[in-house]
């Protein structure tokens, strides 16, 4: 009876959010983050345009919806995070949720540092003309400076003024200042919308939810009026059936939509544990999931309407060049054809091209003539910080007004990562206050402030000369097949450990309705076994490469395209150690009760009353 009591207790005291809204903003803002911006489009570009909706989709409903809706339901009837949720199922399990913090913790601090290359840019947005407009010229000013005319202005800016980035990773460079103090300001941001849990948390929701929305609608509309922007979305959206025949598509269509929706952090259960009991947590999954596959689409219809603009630029620079070019390429075929002078002109060269590309286009090809095809300029993708820093800062200067767009685009960004980083930071403070780890003496904020220290210090790694290639690593090996592992072991444990039945029960408690035959089977059969296929699949793909690395390397021969290494040996070893170490927690837990279980039952059996036989036999 005092059991039950304190659970009471614990239950009405523990934090709560202030209305339904707030609580599924939260949600959204943790799930919408930057990959659904630069990540989404990019892969529907690389896999066959509006054909990659297809495995994506199929995706969203067999794994991200099953999985999204269990994290939710489960937070919510056992009101705690990740690591009391696991534990208090069974405390053979009580590493999943170690498993989930280990893994916020460390994708926290490199997202972190990417807000602070956005937090950089952002602050150079406002320059009159922008920064990565022109290259600097040398210490005498008699040139442009080499490095960033064989490459350009704004890979120059990127690479160079950004980053300040070493050859390879072996060189670690120094700590550069500037990037040291955006990402102490990006951690003091995150510090301050974060200081009173939930509580500052809705507050600031409001802001950094909605108002990428209101950024990406100015965006479509001003990017639907740029010339050249229906070429970019005709490209993106006509579907390539063929690609389907790729399982990579269907791999990366699975991962894709199992990151987005930000599962297995432990996030969204501390979030939904803040929930009154009696909520209908199948509609907060459906509108969290629909609304973030929603938003990777409609992010890529102003992205690539943009990127369609630029491909137009770039066609149209190459065309006012094109007499030299075709004069030059003119030369090559009748060489290498041995055709009589003058025989191709300019005026039929388009014609001579297509013939002997026909006749002999392996020959055309070792020629390397230069070509204006603005499908070729459409293919020039990019994803993450390449499309961001890269691509879209590049299209920005040609646009009028370039200085409002780039300070709408990089707040926009920031909004974006900044609710994520809520959800990161919740999902490693929640378990250790409902573990009570916090001393008693200790007020929440300081805690939380240190937390935010300890972070920034070992995140400082990121702003070294070679700070670049340690965020990929991370990203790559962090942020991938521990989750894949977390969410497999988190459906087993709920649907064979704390038992199906037993779990249909609560949410029909919960939300007065029983779970329809597609949850059924969903949790039970298709989401575990697409979670275990995926997982192999990526463990034999990564298996069949050696891991390689692009570097930016000035003194490079085919300087500016990435000279790509093979990592060395101790960084493999770290590699591994990356992908393990947020997992490893599971099998060691397991271990550790089954451990205290075997002593207690050796311990039992020894001390037992050695005449207990003897008297039963008496009675007998």
């Amino acid at each position: 009876m005092e059991k039950e009591d304190s659970e009471e207790k614990e239950i009405s005291e523990r934090p709560k959010w202030d209305n339904k809204v707030q609580y599924l903003l939260t949600c959204i803002g943790f799930a919408v983050g930057l990959g659904n911006v630069w990540r989404f489009p990019y892969l529907c570009q690389t896999y066959g345009g509006g054909a990659f909706l297809i495995p994506y989709l199929i995706a969203l409903v067999l794994e991200g919806l099953p999985l999204l809706h269990m994290e939710l339901a489960i937070g919510q009837r056992l009101r705690l995070g990740s690591v009391g949720v696991w534990n208090s199922i069974s405390p053979y399990m009580g590493g999943l949720g170690v498993a989930s913090m280990m893994v916020s913790f460390l994708v926290g601090m490199f997202y972190n540092m990417i807000l602070a290359w956005i937090l950089w840019y952002f602050f150079h947005s406002f320059q009159n003309p922008l920064p990565w407009r022109d290259c600097p010229v040398n210490l005498n000013h008699t040139a442009y400076i080499s490095e960033c005319e064989k490459s350009s202005s704004v890979n120059y800016f990127w690479y160079r003024e950004t980053l300040n980035i070493t050859p390879n990773i072996q060189t670690s460079g120094s700590l550069e200042w500037w990037l040291v103090l955006c990402l102490a300001s990006a951690w003091c941001f995150v510090y301050i919308g974060f200081v009173r849990g939930i509580e500052s948390i809705g507050k600031a929701i409001y802001a950094t939810v909605t108002f990428p929305y209101l950024v990406l609608t100015i965006f479509l509309i001003r990017a639907l009026t740029l010339p050249g922007a229906t070429d970019g979305l005709v490209y993106l959206f006509t579907p390539n059936w063929n690609t389907l025949k790729n399982p990579e598509v269907w791999l990366d269509a699975a991962t894709q939509i199992f990151f987005s929706l930000s599962l297995a952090f432990g996030g969204l259960i501390a979030f939904s544990s803040y929930n009154p009991q009696k909520n209908n947590c199948e509609s907060d999954a459906l509108i969290v999931g629909c609304v973030n596959s929603f938003t990777s689409i409609y992010a890529s219809i102003p992205i690539f309407a943009i990127l369609g603009f630029k491909a137009n630029e770039n066609y149209n620079t190459c065309q006012n060049c094109n007499v030299t070019a075709v004069t030059v390429n003119i030369l090559q075929l009748t060489n290498a054809f041995n055709i009589g002078d003058e025989n191709i002109t300019v005026e039929n060269y388009q014609d001579w091209f297509n013939h002997l590309n026909a006749t002999d286009p392996s020959e055309v090809e070792s020629l390397d003539l230069k070509t204006c095809d603005l499908h070729t300029f459409l293919e020039q993708s990019a994803s993450g910080t390449g499309l961001a820093f890269i691509v879209f800062t590049e299209a920005v200067i040609n646009m009028p007004g370039s200085q409002v767009w780039a300070v709408l685009f990089f707040i926009m960004l920031f909004c974006l990562g900044l609710s994520s980083m809520f959800g990161n930071l919740q999902g490693v403070l929640t378990p250790l206050m409902d573990l009570h780890l916090i001393p008693t003496w200790m007020p929440k904020e300081i805690f939380t402030g240190l937390i935010c220290l300890v972070a920034f210090t070992i995140s400082l790694i990121f702003t070294l000369g070679s700070g670049n290639y340690w965020l990929e690593i991370f990203n790559n090996y962090v942020g991938s097949m521990p989750l894949l592992i977390i969410a497999f072991f988190e459906i087993i444990t709920v649907v064979y450990i704390y038992g199906i039945n037993r779990f249909n029960d609560d949410i029909e408690w919960m939300s007065g309705r029983r779970p329809n035959i597609y949850w059924q089977a969903t949790w039970r059969f298709i989401s575990p076994l697409l979670l275990l296929v995926v997982s192999v699949a990526y463990v034999v793909m990564q298996a069949e490469k050696s891991p390689t690395y692009s570097t930016w390397n000035p003194d490079y021969m085919y300087f500016p395209l990435a000279e790509v290494l093979p990592y060395p040996g101790w960084v493999v070893a770290i590699c591994g150690l990356l992908s393990a170490i947020p997992v490893i927690s599971i099998p060691l837990v397991a271990l550790y009760r089954f451990v205290g279980f075997l002593k207690n039952y050796i311990k039992t059996r020894h001390n037992q009353n050695p005449y207990a036989n003897e008297v039963s036999n008496g009675d007998l």
